[in-house]
């Protein structure tokens, strides 16, 4: 038997996704259609539609198809999801465990999540029930406007125990413009390896609160190297945008216009200084600073 071919499995996974435009662009998790030879979307009326992918981006686990319905779909549209506020109430549609449609309510439990599960990491954390197969799914608030994309959930057992979270619509739409416009994403880069600066690294720099992101090193070549940034620079403001906290910093950089020309200020020698940069674009092989 060990000289037998193995014969192929064919593995089929669930997840959801909704429409933001009626011609048929569907938005989903790229960890649903990861590593898949086929992907169907079965509306709601169980019609299905063989799908293309438009674009994905594994930073944020975004992932953008196309279907060609035989005429116009309903489509949702992305909200602001800056306005959200904690306690706010919000329900979540997908498809968990397969079983179809399902509509759950909760509310904000918190905003800026930080993972570790990668660069851009800013979560919108609710107590709506997400389970298995709710990746990719919509959150809306009351007005009924995407403000975030349901993606993964913390839990020991693997059902939902209150704390699921969602990518927020700011950050997404950002990201599904570029991967509609140009099949992959374009972020800013800058150039720098950067820590956190602690309540010990403020006092002995004098900074008077732990803010900014530390220059550890800078690359040669690079945008913050032409622009005069320099390693032991404290950078407080990225094109105007406070730089609270270390992880701050990338999705700020991440987020600014390619080859735009911005200020960038830095704490040096005890002095804030002002210097100029002109963003690169990032290789996405790269670290996204």
């Amino acid at each position: 038997g060990r000289n037998r071919p193995q014969q192929q499995r064919k593995s089929t996974s669930l997840g959801s996704g909704f429409i933001i435009d009626k011609k048929g662009i569907v938005i989903t998790n790229n960890h649903v259609i990861r590593d898949a030879d086929e992907i169907t979307v079965i509306l709601q009326n169980n019609e299905m539609l063989k799908a293309e992918i438009i674009g994905r981006d594994p930073k944020t686990d975004i992932a953008v198809l196309r279907v060609e319905p035989k005429g116009d779909l309903p489509a949702v549209s992305l909200g602001d999801s800056d306005k959200i506020r904690v306690g706010d109430w919000v329900v979540a549609i997908g498809n968990p465990y397969g079983l179809g449609g399902s509509v759950t309510a909760g509310i904000v439990s918190a905003r800026g999540r930080y993972l570790n599960s990668g660069p851009y990491d800013d979560f919108i954390q609710t107590d709506a029930s997400i389970n298995k197969g709710n990746s990719g799914g919509p959150l809306f608030n009351m007005a009924g406007e995407v403000i975030g994309i349901n993606t993964l959930i913390f839990s020991p057992s693997g059902v939902s125990i209150g704390l699921g979270f969602s990518i927020p619509s700011k950050i997404a739409s950002g990201v599904i413009g570029q991967l509609i416009k140009y099949g992959k994403t374009r972020r800013g880069w800058l150039g720098v390896r950067i820590q956190k600066v602690t309540d010990e690294i403020a006092e002995s720099l004098g900074l008077k609160k732990a803010e900014g992101a530390l220059v550890a090193s800078v690359t040669d070549n690079s945008p913050a190297a032409k622009g005069g940034i320099k390693a032991g620079d404290v950078i407080l403001k990225f094109n105007n945008r406070d730089v609270k906290e270390m992880r701050s910093l990338p999705k700020i950089v991440a987020e600014t216009e390619i080859d735009k020309n911005v200020n960038v200020e830095v704490w040096r020698d005890g002095k804030k200084v002002t210097t100029q940069v002109d963003v690169g674009e990032l290789d996405e092989e790269e670290v996204a600073k």
